[in-house]
């Protein structure tokens, strides 16, 4: 009875922890260092250390190690990181597990952050999110 119980805690556990990044995993920008001047468009390389990309609506057991990219564009703040993340021109979706983009960006003053998705867009818990950078587009 004690090792069914314990199986059965195991379990559910794991369940829970399924959609969580190990510890040290991380989403950055390659290249592109806080205080950049740049020129439109502008090429956006994304890393990803200790996790990996899948395209949005992976099944199966590759689903709960991975994820894809979403580039938060001047936000003031970040999306609800318990909800789907917004699709608009502020949330930009990475569903097919792209790791580079070239960007057309009005000139002047930027933010953009990473926050990596689930297969239904949700953030992982905990988030994985990068710095915020600030970038300038002459």
């Amino acid at each position: 009875m004690k090792t069914t119980i314990a199986i059965i805690l195991f379990l559910i556990a794991s369940i829970g922890l399924a959609h969580t990044p190990p510890e040290g995993a991380r989403v950055f920008f390659i290249g592109l260092e806080d205080g950049a001047v740049v020129s439109s468009p502008v090429t956006l390389k994304f890393g990803i250390e200790k996790f990996g990309i899948t395209p949005a609506g992976t099944k199966g057991k590759r689903r709960h190690t991975a994820g894809h990219h979403h580039l938060l564009v001047d936000l003031k703040q970040p999306p609800d990181l318990d909800q789907p993340i917004p699709r608009d021109a502020q949330h930009i979706h990475f569903d097919q597990g792209e790791t580079e983009v070239q960007l057309e960006l009005s000139p002047g003053r930027h933010t953009l952050q990473l926050l990596l998705g689930d297969e239904d867009h949700e953030p992982h818990d905990p988030p994985l999110i990068s710095e915020k950078i600030t970038i300038t587009v002459e």
